[in-house]
């Protein structure tokens, strides 16, 4: 796994040890930042369920002007910092080792002009924290949230402030963007 372009353009990442965490394919990587391409550049990122960081790595080395990383694993965490130092992004990034929902339940470092939701799969988790971020109000106006799920997992959701504006699937991985009606 490696930083598709931008200022840390191939460097090599590190995954999480054990079998816990999915990172994002290259390919879904590459198709998400090809849709957010201008979206992403000088935007505050919050990486929900980091994993290995990839992501919010891939937004920084893209030209965001923050990115957060919150997971609750500390093996997640320690390789998110690890990576954060390899790329020499870490001016510009904040990891996070907490519970998604406290998290977000406390409000803390927002508005984020773009977040990324990873949740495990199969849990439900997904829904959950889009329902938590329309309560959190962390969401810039104008900003986009992007749930990756397994298409199987998709349910249509009734909210308030966010809307479903696209959705796309590659393979197993299904990337489901809701934009801010703020």
């Amino acid at each position: 796994m490696r930083v598709i372009a931008g200022e840390a353009k191939g460097r090599k990442l590190k995954t999480v040890p054990g079998s816990a965490t999915r990172p994002v394919g290259q390919k879904v990587k590459e198709a998400l930042f090809g849709i957010l391409r201008q979206e992403v550049v000088d935007a505050r990122f919050l990486d929900l369920y980091a994993g290995t960081g990839s992501v919010g790595i891939e937004a920084l080395s893209r030209g965001a002007s923050l990115a957060v990383f919150v997971d609750q694993r500390r093996k997640a965490v320690a390789t998110i910092r690890d990576n954060v130092a390899h790329t020499r992004l870490g001016d510009r990034s904040r990891v996070v080792r907490a519970d998604v929902f406290a998290f977000l339940k406390k409000g803390d470092w927002g508005p984020f002009d773009l977040i990324y939701v990873a949740p495990p799969q199969y849990e439900g988790l997904w829904a959950k924290t889009l329902r938590a971020l329309e309560d959190a109000s962390l969401l810039a106006p104008g900003g986009l949230v992007v749930a990756q799920i397994h298409p199987k997992e998709y349910e249509e959701l009734e909210m308030d402030s966010l809307e479903l504006a696209d959705q796309r699937t590659y393979g197993s991985t299904m990337l489901c963007f809701y934009a801010s009606r703020r």
